[in-house]
């Protein structure tokens, strides 16, 4: 398996868990159980998964009336597209 293939693999997954967690804290918050904290959420977008929480986002209709997620995540999503250009034309 080369790096790209790797790195491919990583954003699938890192994507994926994004939606997933941005679904149940959507779940628990209609149910009105213990709910995944808002830092969680960032880390996760963070790390590569911006795209799946933003999607997540959509999907559910979650967070999207808090500022700091409608702006912060497409701005998380920005910057990591920024430096992956970055990265690619010097490598």
């Amino acid at each position: 398996m080369n790096i790209v293939s790797i790195i491919a693999l990583y954003l699938t997954i890192i994507n994926i868990t994004g939606f997933a967690v941005m679904g149940i804290d959507k779940r628990k918050a209609i149910r009105h159980r213990w709910r995944v904290r808002e830092s969680t959420l960032f880390l996760i977008a963070l790390i590569g998964g911006s795209v799946g929480s933003i999607l997540g986002m959509r999907v559910f209709h979650h967070k999207t009336r808090h500022w700091y997620f409608a702006y912060g995540m497409p701005l998380i999503l920005i910057v990591q597209i920024l430096l992956a250009v970055l990265i690619f034309k010097r490598g």
